[in-house]
């Protein structure tokens, strides 16, 4: 994948993970117990709180996934860690070296049936099977309070305006996981259109289904590159896996007939229905046969992931790539080396015949969590870094020390007398921090910064400079085209645990969808397949399985 890839979407396995180590004799009853008393916490902690630091310094430990480090710093010594002792009095002992996300995800399992000492503050990958057990090993205490207290304004006025962010983390009426934040709106589907097909053929941008179809049957039969109709497949989709995704999805067809697919929608009563079941996925799938049989989809798209759905498009031979804003990063380089000339500009989704339209919606800003242990002795210490995070490296204001990047000779220089992070003009430029939670964000302000670059407003912080030396126009023009669309996101509302049809059904259910839409789509079995295949969803455990969500959703919504 793209370095766009790596840099941008949840960072699961490149997100730290904190804990404290209580291994002082002394500690014993020193410790906030927020089970106690609403809001309880030691003055030890108000006094770091109200000094921004702990003085005398205290010992936490960390789980930190593997980083890679520079200039022969290690995971004991490094720039990262000799700031975090500086300036907020923290300092490691006892941390996990977990060699990646499956060996540390052993290792805590291990760790909680032997009952051997888990870290203060456990990073919690996003997986609801793993967050449901880590609750139920009463190894954690609730957020709720500690969060109430100490949190910053930044990330509490995010919980309070997408408060289903609480929904995987919550459990008997309690707040169990501290949420780390993560861009919002970064994933949102648009489509990439070959934009210099469409001026050669003087084409508007598609408003409706309908329009798109006159345009693919243009890129396919009238090629402004003069390539043979047998050589143009012009939508490049993945139909291998998954069809509510990231590059190569068809979210956006879903949408445009009522629902979209392969997730859990809200209906008009306000209960989940899962999108696939929707009547309006019949004649999504009709409009798809259609395409197929059409040529408009290549007949490989079966066997084709989502990174593989690109290379028809990067490669010449399509016109139409339903991808993300961050799509000029990777792969749109590809098509610009491979097909000399070429243009490409994102469009707005277009609408279905009755008006209808929607895309999928990466969920509340949320990329990982983190647990805080029973025993540790300064439960609020990760809040009190991530608030230091959050209030000065998220956003850094002019002329702060983080104007310019985290560390200098790291991530930014004085470059022949000018201060500077771009990382061309700076020799083994290195930005991989181990930061505990991962880089800081805040949700909206990627997109947020982008939209003003592409208003033509001129960048004033330190962030936006950033993204304008960073960021491509075609991004900026992206953002816009997403943020001016927001009302059409569409979030997936379960977010909890494998419910207990789920756990027996699912995977045969799913197996079942993937078969009949791809036999559908590829004129294998007839349009009305569709209703056997609901028929049949719902009796073989569809229908408890949407009992059983709806009971989770009451649970966590109310």
């Amino acid at each position: 994948m793209g370095n766009m890839k790596k840099l941008w979407l949840p960072l699961v396995a490149m997100t730290l993970i904190a804990s404290a180590c209580s291994s002082n004799a002394d500690n014993s009853g020193s410790a906030a117990d927020p089970k106690a008393s609403p809001g309880a916490a030691t003055s030890e902690s108000d006094a770091a709180f109200d000094k921004g630091k702990y003085d005398p310094p205290i010992e936490i430990s960390t789980v930190i996934m593997p980083k890679e480090y520079t200039k022969g710093e290690t995971n004991e010594n490094n720039v990262h860690d000799r700031w975090m002792l500086e300036t907020l009095g923290m300092k490691h002992k006892g941390t996990w070296y977990p060699a990646g996300a499956d060996q540390y995800k052993q290792q805590l399992q291990l760790a909680l049936t032997s009952g051997e000492k888990l870290p203060d503050f456990v990073f919690v990958p996003t997986d609801p099977v793993l967050t449901n057990q880590l609750i139920d090993s009463e190894q954690f205490i609730p957020v709720d309070e500690l969060f109430e207290k100490y949190a910053s304004p930044i990330w509490k006025e995010h919980a309070a305006n997408n408060p289903e962010l609480w929904y995987p983390f919550t459990k008997d009426g309690k707040k169990w996981n501290l949420p780390i934040m993560e861009y919002t709106d970064n994933d949102d589907t648009l489509l990439w259109l070959r934009e210099d097909w469409m001026q050669k053929l003087k084409l508007q941008a598609p408003t409706t289904i309908a329009e798109l179809e006159v345009i693919m049957d243009k890129f396919k039969n009238e090629n402004p590159d003069g390539l043979a109709p047998k050589d143009v497949y012009p939508l490049a989709i993945s139909l291998k896996n998954n069809t509510n995704t990231w590059m190569g999805g068809l979210d956006w067809l879903f949408g445009a007939y009522g629902a979209v697919q392969e997730q859990w929608n809200l209906d008009a009563n306000g209960n989940l229905e899962y999108g696939s079941v929707n009547a309006g996925a019949k004649q999504a799938l009709a409009k798809l046969q259609e395409w197929m049989n059409k040529g408009y989809i290549h007949p490989d798209s079966a066997l084709w992931d989502e990174g593989k759905s690109a290379e028809i498009w990067t490669k010449g031979n399509a016109g139409v790539l339903p991808g993300a804003n961050w799509v000029p990063d990777w792969p749109a380089p590809d098509l610009i080396n491979n097909v000399p000339g070429s243009v490409y500009k994102a469009y707005p989704i277009p609408a279905g015949p009755d008006g209808l339209i929607g895309t999928k919606w990466q969920n509340s800003g949320v990329n990982s969590s983190f647990m805080i242990n029973k025993d540790a002795k300064h439960p609020e210490a990760i809040i009190l870094y991530y608030n230091y995070l959050l209030d000065n490296l998220a956003n850094p204001a002019v002329g702060s020390p983080y104007e310019y990047g985290f560390a200098q000779g790291y991530d930014w220089d004085i470059i022949d007398g000018q201060p500077t992070n771009d990382k061309e003009k700076i020799k083994d430029f290195f930005d991989k921090f181990p930061f505990i939670t991962g880089p800081a964000r805040i949700p909206g302000l990627y997109m947020e910064s982008l939209v003003k670059l592409a208003n033509g407003e001129k960048a004033e912080t330190p962030y936006e400079k950033q993204q304008e030396t960073f960021r491509k126009p075609e991004n900026w023009y992206a953002a816009k085209v997403v943020m001016d669309q927001i009302d059409i996101r569409k979030q997936n509302y379960f977010t909890g645990a494998a419910t207990p049809a789920m756990i027996e059904k699912w995977n045969l259910l799913r197996q079942s969808e993937l078969e009949t839409f791809n036999k559908i789509i590829y004129g294998k079995l007839p349009v009305d397949a569709f209703d056997e295949f609901v028929a049949n969803w719902k009796a073989n455990g569809g229908e408890q399985v949407t009992k059983e969500v709806n009971e989770w959703f009451q649970s966590v919504s109310k």
